[in-house]
């Protein structure tokens, strides 16, 4: 959607441009900051906002089509690749919902990496202030 992004007229540089990279960025983040909940809800909540984006973006094309930004293969193309994303999204919430309903809200990790003692000595100086 970058790509998208940078073969816009300049007329676009600031609106529509900036909604793209806005909400790709978006997308990918909050499946990451979903990720790093150790909660099945967050998770199902920043991923649903992960979706939201999704739309964002498939909407920007239709107005790129419709302006005829982009030639309508290209838009095909990519509408095509954000509906298997959509696809990964909900197969995604589907198997969170279920975690949920399984094993109570909580998410459990059993590595070993989070087994260890952390030295968070030097993190000290933060705890007077």
């Amino acid at each position: 959607m970058y790509g998208v992004a940078k073969r816009l007229p300049e007329i676009e540089k600031f609106g529509l441009a900036n909604q793209i990279r806005r909400a790709a960025v978006s997308l990918t983040s909050n499946i990451a900051e979903g990720h790093g909940r150790y909660h099945y809800l967050d998770q199902i909540r920043f991923t649903l906002h992960s979706r939201g984006s999704l739309e964002e973006l498939l909407d920007d094309l239709n107005v790129c089509e419709d302006e005829q930004y982009l030639l309508g293969q290209k838009i095909g193309s990519l509408k095509e690749d954000g509906w298997r994303v959509r696809q990964l999204l909900d197969g995604y919430i589907r198997y969170l919902r279920q975690q949920s309903a399984d094993s109570g809200s909580v998410v459990r990790e059993d590595s070993p990496a989070y087994d260890e003692d952390i030295d968070d000595s030097r993190f000290s100086i933060y705890d007077s202030q």
